[in-house]
């Protein structure tokens, strides 16, 4: 029994329900709290230290909120010229041909291109129409990504300044990291066309489309977002690849793929898509007609850029470098610069120099004879020059009535633009003008075998003293025939014979040839005193094979616009009127056929054919000549330096007599040979069976003059005693 005062209190649970929320569960009290640890006192720091820490937050949260509020307004400036641009952007079809000029093509006698002058446009290409191979090499090369980005590459332009930096240039020269659109947007200048009345030239214009200032680049960058909002992908390469500049004056790849391939861009190769995307570097430097190695190492890198990126499978890629791609044989030839460059300086500018249409000239150019010049001019320099001298040549071959054939201005092959010796250096003529003397002797009623006496003799000249002519050999021969004298190239004889004729009947015989330039007034005139270029001289002596009239040298037969058949002008062709009679040109020729077969031009002669030539030298041996014709052509040589320099050992009648005969060995190739118009004497006249001429020592005549020559006319109305 307990104990009452011992007893424990009875065990009841514990009471986890209020009387309200009996029988239900009592929510679960929050954890205990830990006790709080009191703050530790901030240390307040120095004034002089928490002044500036507070500045510079402050400085930090303006400078974040101005750069928020900046790029928001630079977004907004961006998002308004992208749209400005996108909304002023013309159609496509109108930015794809962006040349300020036309174009010239330029076709020989047969109707082959030959030359190309201006802006070379060959038509519009598509991105799609464009051979696959293209397409793709100018993607490689030029921008990898054009078909991911957005128009511009911050990537490319981080990069591009890194390399201008590191090759000690500044960070927008050199590299300039642009994508295809932002090339495009240069190419159409920032959508500014060229306008001839702002007083800037096309060079000017095109020097300042490719400003590369900061300004530029950021509006340049601008213009390409608005073309990538404006045109599809394809679209902005379609601009590309029609206004790209890719040498030897073609705009577009369908300009420089005629041009230097003969085909369509649509039918290029891998080899020779690798050749025309290489040119974007450099197109002069890198155009194949001026370089086709280097040509082709640039489209060796462009090839190894195709294959790294998949364009190319390896063994396409090794076929393609295995096949390097070959120049058309307009573009191999190169041929005829300096006479495209004459055709283009005698039409009308605005249909040749500054036309803005596209235009096709027909000449009388022959690819054919051109290349025989060029191969004997350079066959004589190679075997018989030495390889350091310094002296030019130049050569002319046109037919009798004008018709230019060839044309070489200079010892290397001429390009467009260089100085062509065959129509601009004008240079004294030496005994290459006597024929002019005795032309007009012949009309005047001299004969091939009148005498004429080779004896010393001396002139007083007005303001000048006594003049006494020498022979080249400083001898004398005595009474001897215009045959022989001309043979000879005897200078007493000459200046005799001008003088009993008239200095003024020889000017106007010279004149009325072509020889355009002043001629000399003093008795000096019968030796070549005056200067004339290769062409005039050339055309002059066309004049004596075509029977006697004068010949103004063509090369332009016909001009019309592409795409039209009508020409707008045309050229039938160079003779011109009367100068001598028949049979005084007959009788000349004859005299300068003796020339060539026994006489100061015989390294001219021709086995198979008969030739008419006379040399010509002038003092001091500045300027060496040979001029000469066959039935079929005519042609003429020049040699010496262009700053006057005496030459060394050489006179018409050597080395400039080989290249004419060289030139005429390889024109007349395959050719039938044809008689020379001229009389043909039972034998050669001496000075036995000449004919005197009554006054003496001065030889005159009193021979009728042909009535039918100009010579002749002028004189019986003039009456001017003979």
């Amino acid at each position: 029994m307990a104990q009452k005062g011992s007893r424990r209190p009875p065990l009841v649970a514990d009471k986890r329900y209020s009387g309200a929320s009996r029988g239900k569960k009592s929510a679960k009290k929050p954890p205990a709290k830990p006790p709080h640890k009191p703050r530790r006192p901030r240390r307040r720091r120095p004034f002089f230290i928490a002044w500036p820490l507070a500045l510079l937050r402050w400085i930090f949260r303006l400078g974040l909120r101005l750069a928020v509020v900046a790029t928001l307004v630079v977004g907004i400036m961006i998002g308004a010229g992208v749209f400005y641009f996108a909304s002023t952007m013309p159609p496509l079809g109108q930015l794809v041909d962006g040349r300020a000029q036309g174009s010239v093509t330029l076709l020989d006698r047969h109707g082959e291109v030959f030359a190309w002058r201006g802006d070379q446009y060959g038509g519009l290409v598509t991105a799609e129409t464009l051979s696959p191979h293209l397409r793709n090499a100018v993607i490689a090369t030029e921008d990898r990504r054009f078909y991911q980005h957005f128009g511009i590459s911050p990537r490319g332009i981080a990069s591009a300044m890194r390399i201008n930096l590191a090759a000690g240039r500044g960070p927008l020269s050199g590299h300039g990291g642009s994508t295809l659109t932002q090339q495009s947007a240069k190419l159409v200048c920032l959508g500014v066309p060229y306008d001839p009345a702002s007083g800037m030239t096309e060079r000017e214009y095109e020097a300042d489309c490719r400003e590369t200032s900061l300004w530029r680049k950021i509006k340049e960058a601008v213009f390409a977002l608005a073309l990538e909002a404006k045109y599809s992908k394809n679209e902005i390469l379609t601009i590309y690849l029609n206004r790209a500049y890719l040498g030897a004056g073609s705009y577009g790849f369908e300009a420089a793929s005629q041009r230097y391939f003969g085909k369509s861009a649509s039918q290029i190769n891998p080899s020779e898509a690798a050749v025309l995307a290489g040119l974007l570097t450099a197109p002069s430097t890198l155009a194949p007609t001026a370089n086709l190695q280097r040509s082709w190492d640039r489209a060796l890198t462009v090839l190894r850029l195709m294959e790294e990126q998949g364009y190319l499978t390896a063994e396409e890629a090794a076929d393609a470098r295995a096949n390097p791609a070959e120049l058309s044989a307009a573009a191999e030839a190169r041929a005829g610069g300096n006479f495209a460059d004459w055709v283009m300086a005698s039409g009308p500018s605005f249909l040749t120099r500054d036309t803005t249409e596209d235009v096709i000239i027909r000449t009388t150019f022959d690819q054919a004879i051109q290349k025989a010049a060029e191969e004997a001019l350079a066959h004589v320099f190679e075997t018989k020059v030495s390889p350091d001298s310094k002296a030019q040549a130049a050569i002319v071959v046109m037919s009798a009535d004008g018709a230019v054939r060839a044309m070489v201005g200079g010892r290397k092959i001429e390009s467009s633009g260089t100085f062509n010796r065959a129509t601009q250096a004008l240079r004294q003529t030496g005994s290459s003008f006597k024929p002019f003397v005795y032309g007009a002797a012949l009309d005047l009623g001299w004969r091939y075998d009148s005498l004429i006496e080779d004896a010393p003799f001396c002139m007083n000249i007005v303001g000048s003293g006594e003049w006494c002519p020498s022979n080249f050999d400083r001898k004398t021969r005595g009474w001897v025939t215009l045959t022989d004298a001309l043979r000879d190239s005897l200078n007493i004889p000459a200046v005799k014979l001008s003088e009993a004729v008239g200095r003024e009947n020889v000017r106007t015989v010279a004149a009325m040839f072509g020889i355009e330039s002043n001629l000399a007034l003093g008795p000096a005139l019968a030796l070549g005193a005056s200067e004339s270029t290769l062409l005039e001289m050339s055309g002059a002596y066309a004049g004596i094979l075509n029977g006697g009239s004068s010949v103004t040298p063509y090369g332009l037969v016909d001009l019309r616009l592409l795409g039209d058949n009508a020409p707008l002008m045309e050229q039938a062709g160079g003779i011109g009127e009367r100068v001598i009679t028949p049979q005084a040109a007959q009788a000349l020729t004859y005299m300068m056929n003796q020339a060539v077969e026994s006489g100061s031009g015989q390294r001219a002669r021709l086995d198979d054919r008969e030739v008419a030539g006379k040399t010509g030298t002038t003092s001091a041996a500045r300027d060496a000549w040979f001029l000469g014709f066959t039935a079929d052509y005519v042609a003429g040589v020049w040699m010496g330096y262009d700053d006057n320099t005496p030459l060394t050992g050489v006179t018409g009648g050597g080395l400039p007599a080989e290249i004419w005969r060289e030139t005429m060995v390889r024109v007349h190739q395959d050719m039938p040979p044809h008689p020379l118009p001229m009389i043909r004497p039972d034998a050669p006249p001496t000075a036995e069976t000449g004919v005197p001429q009554p006054g003496g020592q001065g030889g005159t005549t009193r021979t009728p003059p042909g009535e039918d020559s100009l010579m002749g006319v002028l004189r019986s109305i003039l009456g001017i005693d003979r």
